[in-house]
């Protein structure tokens, strides 16, 4: 079976596409974070923390990916499941709730990235970036060119870490080669290790839905077992080289001069812009609410206002996203339910 989506795309632009909007800010700061927590903590020793952290982001947890993917581009124009009102409203409060905890994420770690933030230019910083992604979102070219030139930035970035920290090919091997830990236990990634691995579990499974739904339809062409080793393979390669550059860093304790992080903030900046401008066209198609049939002022100013507020909210309330991957697990059994219901309309697959 080919797959293809309504706009489908050359390889390479999908998989910007994929891996720009499937991954965000987090990938740009968590590691050098929680590469410390990794290496004390004893859960997390039966492998090293270069492992441990590409087992929360990489290879496996694409699988989450593929499944939607494969739903939203082959099972659900057959069987419009997402078209009941009930699915509908459940799928867009999480993606918007899912778009919000992105500039959540961003919001929090700015303070680790630029010394001395004041509270006032971080909550600006990231009201700005909204704004940005929210423009961005008007436009499908903005989207697919932003992806491209973010996953131009990204190995960049890579290039420039591995430069300022005097790094050789022998350096990058043998810091590479310690995510072979991972392959070697990657059993113990399919269940929480524990609650912190259970939070990346549950934003994975959050995200997953959406990202299935707007990747669906830039497939061009692909079988499915292709698509699966695209999913599974493909991202895990950036991801892997960018772990090894930073983790090049935490073993020899490279300290981060100040144009260095902020290097690192503009591209989290545009992973962040990445993220939301996709997930925001997503639910506002989803919703008849696009910048064509409202406008564009009033969709900005609408969709700016709604994800500000959810960011604030995630800030000063207990909500957490958590609760959103739950959802999305409840979702699930619902969508697999339905989908034996009406499995009669598959037959012509």
């Amino acid at each position: 079976m080919r797959l293809k989506g309504s706009d489908p795309l050359p390889l390479l632009a999908f998989m910007a596409v994929l891996f720009t909007s499937g991954l965000d800010v987090g990938l740009i700061m968590f590691p050098l974070t929680e590469f410390p927590v990794y290496e004390t903590e004893a859960a997390y020793n039966f492998t090293n923390p270069l492992a441990i952290e590409f087992g929360f982001w990489g290879f496996l947890v694409w699988a989450f990916y593929f499944l939607t993917t494969f739903y939203f581009c082959v099972v659900e124009p057959k069987v419009k499941l997402f078209d009941i009102g009930w699915v509908k409203f459940v799928n867009n409060t999480v993606i918007i709730a899912t778009c919000a905890f992105t500039g959540f994420l961003f919001l929090s770690y700015l303070p680790n990235y630029i010394n001395g933030i004041t509270g006032v230019f971080r909550y600006g910083l990231v009201a700005i970036v909204v704004l940005l992604a929210v423009v961005s979102s008007t436009d499908i070219r903005y989207v697919k060119w932003l992806s491209l030139g973010s996953s131009a930035l990204f190995l960049a970035l890579i290039v420039l870490l591995f430069v300022f920290g005097k790094m050789d090919v022998g350096d990058f091997f043998r810091s590479a080669g310690n995510i072979r830990g991972y392959f070697e236990n990657i059993h113990k990634f399919t269940s929480p290790i524990t609650d912190y691995h259970a939070f990346y579990l549950f934003w994975w499974f959050s995200w997953s839905i959406m990202i299935g739904q707007f990747v669906a339809r830039f497939v061009g062409g692909l079988t499915t077992w292709q698509l699966l080793a695209a999913l599974l393979i493909i991202p895990s390669i950036p991801i892997a080289l960018w772990f090894s550059v930073l983790y090049h860093y935490h073993t020899e304790a490279v300290q981060l001069i100040n144009a260095i992080s902020i290097c690192m903030v503009f591209v989290g900046v545009i992973f962040v812009i990445n993220s939301l401008d996709s997930l925001t066209r997503l639910y506002s198609e989803n919703l008849s609410f696009t910048a064509e049939r409202i406008g564009k002022a009033k969709y900005i100013a609408a969709n700016w206002c709604l994800l500000y507020s959810l960011i604030l909210l995630y800030q000063f309330t207990p909500l957490k996203i958590e609760w959103i991957g739950l959802i999305v697990i409840g979702l699930y059994a619902c969508i697999y339910t339905l989908v034996f219901k009406r499995r009669a309309l598959l037959h012509v697959m």
